[in-house]
């Protein structure tokens, strides 16, 4: 009798944590969907690898103070894995912030969401195995939508292809957290502040070695840093914690489709902040993305062969 009471409690409390940890992702979705805006209003006042640099540094002193004891005894795997992690992460923002200065913060939240197409293919890719004919079906929506999004050109723009790339690195940035990270005792903190001093020392040797090392001292007015601290804060502390704490207990694929509702957040808050024109062909564009997305979710949890 005790058995018969005890299990309808443990089976209430399962789908609890993981509607705790689905809105955890789809606040990610969200305060990412607004660092496009911002960092392309940040982008007016600053070069692009002062805001990276920035950006980084500040996530990278919040969060040593964070996991101060637990850097100081990770061992040289777990940090050698964090050092590739943030050199990837560091190719996705020099490619999505280059991208996000020629072209519209719209296109940008729009076609970055091209990851949650990428990122189950490559998972499934790894594994050997072919992806479900919904994860094609949904690949196909989103693609078309890209192709409707960016006027039905045959070519991107260069924002748009540097845009493209960083999808396809956010791809392999959340399949290769997995797959590195499973199995390791090293903090969700701790791998955080690797990744953000990887990227902040990356982008100041950038910055040197191109002869702008007075960048380093730039001076910005009040929205400026006030960008930086939304997007270190919000964007880039809060959200990597919680992408990198939720990709290690749960599939590549299900984080990456969960975060599809991102170009949804960016899509509306580019026209609410930026005032970005909503078209008929950007709503278009945008169901369709979106579209593909929520389908690629309804496959990948009936797991489909």
């Amino acid at each position: 009798m005790t058995v018969i009471q005890t299990r309808p409690v443990l089976e209430n409390r399962r789908p609890s944590a993981s509607a705790w940890a689905d809105l955890a992702l789809l606040g990610v979705a969200l305060v990412w969907g607004a660092s496009y805006p911002v960092a392309k209003s940040a982008l007016v006042l600053a070069p692009v690898l002062v805001l990276i640099f920035y950006r980084f540094l500040l996530t990278a002193l919040a969060m040593s103070l964070i996991a101060g004891k637990e850097l100081a005894s990770t061992n040289v795997y777990d940090r050698a894995c964090g050092i590739l992690l943030g050199a990837i992460l560091f190719a996705i923002f020099i490619a999505e912030t280059y991208g996000v200065t020629l072209t519209s913060a719209t296109n940008t939240a729009l076609i970055i969401s091209l990851c949650v197409v990428f990122t189950p293919i490559l998972d499934y890719g790894l594994s050997r195995r072919l992806p479900p004919l919904g994860i094609i079906g949904a690949t196909a929506s989103c693609c078309v939508g890209v192709g409707v999004l960016t006027g039905g050109n045959l070519t991107f723009t260069g924002g748009d292809l540097l845009v493209l790339a960083a999808a396809v690195l956010r791809a392999v940035m959340v399949v290769a957290t997995k797959r590195l990270m499973a199995t390791r005792t090293m903090s969700t903190a701790a791998l955080t502040a690797i990744q953000a001093w990887t990227v902040a020392l990356s982008t100041m040797l950038m910055i040197i070695v191109l002869g702008n090392s007075d960048d380093l001292f730039f001076a910005g007015d009040t929205s400026f840093w006030l960008a930086v601290a939304f997007l270190s804060l919000f964007c880039t502390i809060a959200a990597f914690y919680v992408q990198n704490a939720a990709v290690r207990r749960t599939s590549p694929t299900r984080v990456s489709l969960l975060m599809g509702t991102e170009p949804l957040f960016g899509f509306l808050l580019a026209h609410a902040l930026l005032s970005e024109p909503i078209t008929t062909t950007s709503l278009v564009g945008a169901s369709l993305i979106v579209a593909g997305t929520f389908a690629g979710i309804l496959f990948e949890n009936r797991k489909l062969p």
